[in-house]
């Protein structure tokens, strides 16, 4: 019974090379379909010769469907997004047939291609920035991101390239003029258009453009002055020559060829007075003139050429009328210094004056004035003034005068005339740079990189150029034997100050310097400020252990007796920083311990003391780490071992600390010889208390002692002493260290016996004892 099913083998094709060959494998047949490979043969599995079946085979070996030919997606899929190629496999025995269906994917073996390699363009010099032309665009055979995705162009000033998305999803790209054309400098360009797909590798193809710039009328006439001036006598007569214009066209041909005459600007009335040759530019007297109607006439001239467009120039013409009867005053200036220095005297010469009035008799009489409210004022000579100056002057003040100059005649009316004389004040060195502060205060955090700035003072000098010029340096003085430039350096021109190294506040604290501001004026003025450099303190030295003190090393050693109770001070342990403040406020902390039920520590004390009593069972041999640390940020911190032995005998101790003693592997010589002053030290003390003591008993007063620790009962020995007292007041006992006051109310005796403190200082420490009421 025949039978056919779909075999759907999706395979994604792809290979480096351009084309798929036969060795390309594809898919397994066989296992598809759920056979083995002795059923291939015996049922004669075979593709259809038809439609994939051309370029596909299958092997009855293994199964194995794979490229019978190369494949080119080009030739058989077009410009297909997906492409799937079927195929059918039969088998019989009985009869099946499968359909299959391949996926032919693109790989990028097209380049991007131009259909001409060359193209030319034609552009007007005459467009404006901006405009674009849309260029042709290059195909790609290939497909989805292996098409040509963009284009660039060869660098140009000019010419830049935008490209933009269509909506049928096609690049096209577009030449934008970035720059006004100018045929005169550049008639053409050459370009190169480069399309790149963005397959990998990446392909691309070029093509050049050719863009010729057309010429336009786009040179004006230019007159080789901007103002043409002329005169005339009032008594002239029509067809004088006045003066000619000149105008030149940088064009050709037509463009070139000019036609001059007045603008509309010229009012009609002296267009009546004046007419202009077309061809020459020759302007003549036409009419009559009148000095008293206008005594100078402005003419707009034009010279326009016969381009297409036409392009006109401009020049104005000024014609003066001499009337020798009616002039007004002239003001001329002679020997003029536009620079006087502000220290001159006053009476200094400035400038010279000269008035004319070409008018005779009255109309020519002229006088000649200035403000009076100005630091100068004239001298009158016999045919001119002389400007000079009649106070001090201050540049910071005023640095430039604009000194008006009144002069008029005798006519009536009377003309005047005036004139701006401009006086500059220039500068002399008369100011002292100026600090902005008397003194400075200059915080810098200890352990400070060198060269990098900390500070810079600022000095301002009115004067000007050379003598506002400032320039900074550090008064010669030292600190201990060593000169201040040794620390400190400054930036001569902008008053940066540097440190020379890193500061130490532990043995630098503060110091001054003297920093010097100076102009570069002739003679040069300076003057000075007080730069107060404050330390500040940094945490940078780690707590130091001092006591107890650890003859082997980081380690020390201390003895308790058996069975003390809660509370029973050990040791204490001392510490110092060399920091200061808040860097050197100490605090400890049990950091390790071999029983941490047994012992504690004061966190701002450092005493050691037991937390609970000490048992049989607990061992005899503890040791402790302490941890030593600041309250700086970061915190530094040190670590301290002791070794606390419980012995039965106090005594033991002794002996103990004795032969650690005579042992060199723990004591130095110099350290040998303190421990001998201080035991006899301690002997002749002792003595001493016992001494007073036994006079103190006999006299029955009250003993009151004062303990560096509170002490607690040591019952074993005969160490026991009583001590009777009449009826006393309420005493206070201080205990040095501790921070703590205790009353001790009103007793007729007391009972005290020596204190196992004792046994581990140089002191006598004495206790109140339980004593039975028969002894007492």
């Amino acid at each position: 019974m025949d039978s056919e099913r779909d075999l759907m083998l999706v395979e994604l094709i792809s290979h480096d090379h351009p084309y798929l060959t036969f060795t390309n494998f594809v898919g397994n047949i066989a296992q598809d379909l759920g056979l083995n490979v002795r059923q291939l043969s015996t049922r004669k599995l075979r593709l259809a010769p038809n439609a994939g079946g051309r370029y596909m085979k299958v092997s009855l070996d293994n199964g194995l469907l794979s490229i019978r030919e190369r494949i080119d997606r080009e030739h058989i899929c077009g410009q297909a997004v997906v492409y799937i190629l079927p195929f059918k496999t039969t088998l019989e025995n009985p009869l099946e047939v499968h359909r299959g269906e391949l996926e032919i994917l693109d790989v990028n073996d097209n380049s991007p291609v131009f259909r001409d390699c060359s193209f030319s363009l034609k552009m007007s010099e005459a467009i404006t920035p901006g405009i674009r032309s849309r260029l042709e665009g290059a195909e790609d055979q290939d497909i989805g991101i292996n098409t040509v995705a963009g284009y660039t162009i060869s660098c140009s000033e000019y010419f830049s390239l935008k490209t933009q998305l269509t909506d049928d999803r096609v690049i096209s790209a577009e030449l934008v003029l970035e720059k006004s054309l100018d045929r005169e400098r550049q008639s053409s360009f050459h370009l190169l258009l480069t399309a790149t797909d963005g397959g990998i590798p990446q392909r691309s193809g070029t093509a050049q453009i050719l863009i010729t710039i057309l010429d336009i009328n786009d040179n004006p006439p230019i007159f080789e002055h901007d103002v043409y001036k002329g005169s005339l006598s009032e008594n002239a007569l029509p067809g004088t020559s006045v003066l000619k214009v000149n105008a030149n066209d940088s064009d050709e041909g037509v463009n070139a060829e000019i036609t001059y005459s007045f603008s509309d600007r010229t009012m009609r009335q002296i267009r009546d007075i004046f007419i202009i040759d077309p061809d020459r530019g020759e302007i003549r007297l036409e009419g009559r003139l009148d000095f008293e109607e206008a005594n100078t006439y402005s003419l707009d001239v034009q010279a326009v050429d016969h381009g297409i467009p036409a392009i006109t120039g401009y020049s104005k013409v000024q014609i003066k009328v001499i009337d020798v009867n009616d002039n007004a005053p002239e003001i001329t200036l002679t020997s003029t210094f536009n620079k006087i220095t502000e220290d001159a005297p006053p009476g200094t010469f400035i400038t010279l004056i000269n008035v004319i009035d070409r008018d005779s008799g009255e109309n020519g009489r002229v006088r000649c004035e200035i403000p009076k409210n100005i630091p100068f004022k004239l001298q009158t000579s016999s045919d001119h003034y002389k400007l000079i100056s009649s106070e001090a002057l201050d540049r910071e003040a005023i640095s430039e005068y604009r000194i008006p100059v009144s002069a008029w005649d005798q006519g009536s009316p009377s003309l005047s005339t005036n004139k701006t004389i401009h006086v500059t004040i220039s500068d002399v060195n008369d100011n002292a740079p100026q600090f902005t502060e008397a003194s400075y205060n200059i915080y810098v955090m200890e352990n400070n990189s060198p060269d990098v700035s900390i500070f810079a003072v600022t000095a301002s000098d009115p004067d000007l150029d050379q003598n506002s010029y400032v320039s900074f340096s550090l008064l010669a003085n030292h600190m201990g034997d060593l000169p201040v430039s040794s620390y400190i350096s400054i930036n001569s021109m902008n008053g940066v100050i540097y440190p020379l190294r890193p500061f130490d506040y532990e043995k630098l604290k503060t110091f001054q310097i003297q920093v010097q501001a100076r102009d570069a004026g002739v003679p040069p003025l300076s003057s000075s400020a007080a730069v107060n450099v404050i330390i500040l303190d940094q945490n940078d030295n780690a707590p130091v252990i001092v006591s107890p003190s650890a003859p082997g090393g980081s380690a020390a050693v201390d003895f308790v007796p058996h069975f003390v109770s809660q509370g029973f001070l050990v040791t204490r342990v001392m510490a110092t920083d060399a920091d200061s403040g808040q860097n050197a406020r100490l605090s400890y902390q049990m950091l390790k311990s071999t029983d941490s039920t047994l012992f504690n520590v004061g966190r701002n004390s450092g005493e050691i003391r037991t937390a609970r009593n000490i048992l049989q069972s607990d061992s005899s041999s503890q040791t402790l780490v302490i941890l030593v640390k600041d309250n700086g940020q970061p915190s530094l911190s040190n670590t301290f071992t002791i070794h606390i032995t419980a012995v039965e005998n106090i005594t033991e101790k002794i002996s103990e600390r004795i032969k650690l003693v005579k042992n060199p592997e723990y004591v130095s010589n110099r350290n040998l010889y303190l421990i001998v002053i201080f035991g006899c030290t301690s002997i002749a003390f002792l003595l001493i208390i016992g001494l007073l003591i036994g006079i103190k008993c006999k006299q029955d007063r009250t003993v009151i002692q004062e303990y560096n620790y509170p002490s607690y009962c040591y019952k074993g020995g005969d160490s026991r002493v009583r001590l009777n007292r009449g009826p006393a007041k309420k005493e206070t006992l201080c205990y040095p260290g501790t921070g703590q006051v205790v009353r001790v109310q009103e007793l007729n005796q007391y009972s005290v016996c020596l204190s196992p403190e004792s046994a581990k200082s140089d002191f006598l420490f004495l206790k109140p004892c339980d004593v039975p009421t028969s002894q007492a």
